[in-house]
C-alpha cells in the first residue's frame, strides 16, 4: 500500500473506511488519498482516478446503513410527526436524481471545501440554480459555472485556484472542520423539502434527513480526498439505487388507476 498522498497503489476499501471515520471525527483538507495519478490539477479534480466499482461499494455501504439503521429512524419520525414523502411514484424524476442533483448539489455544498476562494462566486450562483430547480435558465447557469471551472484546462494553461492571503488560509484551515460539518447539516436540511411536513414538530425534523446527513459526510470526504467528480458520481449512484428498486417494484406491482 502506498504511503504518500500521491502513491501509485490503490487503497483497500477498509483503509478508505478508516480514513473516512478519521475524517468525520476530525476533518482535514489534506492529504489526498494514495492512488491519484499525475496530471492537470483541475482536470484530475473532475475526473479522478477511482473506479466505478469502488464508488459502487461505497454506495452499497451507505444504502445498508440507511436501510438498517437511519432509515427506520427517519420512518418512525415521519410516522410520529405526520410527514409524507413527496416522491410521485407515477413520475420518477430520473434526470433530476441522476444528473441535476449530483451536479448542482455537489457544486453548492462541496466544491468550495478545497477551493474557498472560488466558493465566493460559485456558491451563490449554484444556490440560485438549486433553488430554481432544473429550469432552462438554472441549467444554463449551472453549465456556465462548470465551464468557468474547466476554463483553465480548456485554454491549456496551468490551473490557478483563487489565491487567498496566507492569514486567510490559516484561518480557513482552523475552521475547516466546522465548514465540513456545517455543509453536511445544510445539505441534509435542504432535503426536508422532499417531505410534506404537515404538523411535524421541529425537533423531529432532523431525524427525517439522517440518511442525507450520513451521505453528505461520505460525499464531503470523497470530494476532499478524491475530487469533485468522484463525489458527483457517487451522489448519482446513491440516488439511482433506491429509484431503481422503486421502478422495479412498480413493474411487478403497478399502481392502481386513479
Amino acid at each position: 500500500m502506498a504511503t504518500g498522498a500521491y502513491g501509485t497503489h490503490t487503497l483497500r476499501f477498509r483503509d478508505e473506511w478508516r480514513d473516512f471515520l478519521r475524517f468525520v471525527a476530525r476533518p482535514r483538507i489534506a492529504p489526498r488519498l494514495p492512488g491519484r495519478r499525475g496530471g492537470h490539477g483541475e482536470w484530475m479534480d473532475w475526473f479522478p482516478d477511482v473506479s466505478v466499482g469502488r464508488l459502487f461499494r461505497w454506495a452499497c455501504v451507505l444504502w445498508a446503513i440507511n436501510l438498517l439503521f437511519l432509515g427506520p429512524i427517519a420512518l418512525a419520525a415521519a410516522g410520529a410527526g405526520g410527514a409524507e414523502h413527496r416522491l410521485d411514484l407515477g413520475n420518477i424524476p430520473w434526470l433530476q436524481a441522476l444528473l441535476w442533483a449530483p451536479i448542482v448539489e455537489e457544486l453548492t455544498f462541496r466544491h468550495g471545501l478545497r477551493q474557498p476562494g472560488r466558493a465566493v462566486w460559485l456558491v451563490p450562483a449554484c444556490v440560485v440554480a438549486l433553488l430554481s430547480g432544473p429550469r432552462w435558465y438554472a441549467v444554463a447557469l449551472a453549465g456556465m459555472v462548470v465551464l468557468l471551472c474547466w476554463w483553465p484546462y480548456l485554454r491549456r494553461v496551468p490551473a490557478r485556484p483563487a489565491a487567498l492571503p496566507w492569514r486567510w488560509c490559516r484561518a480557513y484551515l482552523r475552521v475547516f472542520p466546522w465548514v465540513v460539518h456545517g455543509s453536511c447539516l445544510l445539505f441534509a436540511a435542504v432535503h426536508l423539502n422532499n417531505f410534506s411536513l404537515n404538523q411535524t414538530p421541529w425537533w423531529l425534523m432532523p431525524l427525517l434527513v439522517l440518511p442525507q446527513w450520513l451521505t453528505g459526510l461520505a460525499l464531503a470526504w470523497l470530494r476532499v480526498r478524491r475530487g469533485i467528480g468522484a463525489s458527483m458520481l457517487l451522489h448519482g449512484i446513491f440516488n439511482g439505487g433506491p429509484l431503481l428498486v422503486v421502478w422495479l417494484a412498480l413493474q411487478w406491482m403497478p399502481l392502481p388507476p386513479a
